[in-house]
């Protein structure tokens, strides 16, 4: 992350050299991190490589095998209960109750966190979160993006500073995501910080920070831009031609860390540039193809984090 001075009281979460073994095999190594409040940090990496356990170790929701830091100004191994009373978790899966209302389930909630005035507290969720005329509606029978609504009502409900998110918005439609985004930073502009795994890189980008984890260890951090720029790769996009035949072609040439296609386009790049304009020198001179230097998008640097991790499971 990119850091000038931060004041103390301005950080969220701050680990040094955490690390997290499962049957002999190590998920988390030695991570370091430190996230500011009100933050929007996003974790991306491969499926199994250690996002999740990264986020629970993170806010003390499971106790790392070493390392230290706090969380919310608490210790995450000695005030572990302390900062989960302070964290809303949305999982993946839907997890209330399908067979109450959407009333009912936000009632619920407030009177689990002994609030008082539930049936107020619901209202206003429900008034907040965009859900009034479906108070009474099962929570079973509301569909994807409505379920997805309810369910981050119900985990911001008792008024968490920190808010966990396992990718949150799988089979929701592109409409009812930017409205959750649209939502979510409206929650972090009133302070709350929030950790949030996702796949999509258009989400990716709607974060304030990102984190790419592969197999346990952290390969990059600080702002999208930030990111593409450590990544130093050097990216042409192509068009024209036969672009399979060409990315076959390029596979495994020196200098080509990634040939991908994009839409009707193929996107070349590598972290080596001379090896790289060496290697398409002779491609750039057919009449068939046209190569364009671009900047590299986040997908280019994710897919070529990709291709160099080393899978700790296999």
């Amino acid at each position: 992350m990119s850091q000038t001075a931060i004041n103390a009281a301005d950080i969220a979460i701050e680990v040094s050299g955490l690390s997290k073994s499962f049957n002999g095999r190590e998920v988390v190594h030695d991570l370091s991190m430190t996230v500011r409040r009100g933050m929007i940090y996003g974790f991306l990496g491969p499926n199994g490589s250690g996002k999740t356990t990264t986020i629970r170790m993170l806010c003390g929701l499971l106790t790392p095998d070493s390392g230290e830091g706090t969380c919310l100004g608490y210790d995450i191994r000695r005030d572990a209960d302390k900062i989960k009373r302070r964290v809303g978790y949305m999982t993946q899966r839907f997890s209330l109750y399908q067979d109450l209302s959407v009333r009912e389930n936000l009632e619920f909630v407030a009177r689990l966190y002994g609030m008082r005035g539930a049936p107020r507290a619901a209202r206003a969720m429900i008034e907040r979160i965009g859900l009034n005329g479906r108070e009474e509606q099962l929570a079973g029978e509301l569909s994807g993006g409505w379920k997805q609504r309810l369910a981050l009502g119900a985990c911001t409900l008792p008024n968490p500073q920190l808010l966990l998110l396992d990718e949150p918005t799988a089979g929701v439609d592109p409409k009812a995501r930017r409205e959750f985004w649209n939502e979510i930073h409206a929650l972090a502009a009133e302070g709350l910080t929030v950790l949030v795994s996702t796949h999509y890189m258009d989400e990716a980008e709607r974060c304030h920070e990102i984190a790419y984890i592969a197999y346990g260890h952290l390969l990059a951090h600080g702002t999208v831009d930030e990111v593409i720029a450590q990544s130093a790769l050097t990216t042409y996009t192509v068009t024209g031609g036969d672009l399979n035949r060409l990315s076959a072609e390029l596979a495994d040439k020196p200098g080509i860390d990634m040939a991908a296609p994009f839409g009707t386009s193929l996107h070349v790049s590598g972290r080596d540039k001379a090896a790289l304009e060496q290697t398409i020198a002779a491609f750039r001179s057919r009449s068939d193809l046209h190569w364009q230097q671009s900047e590299p998008s986040l997908e280019d640097v994710f897919i070529e984090l990709m291709s160099r991790s080393k899978d700790n499971f296999q």
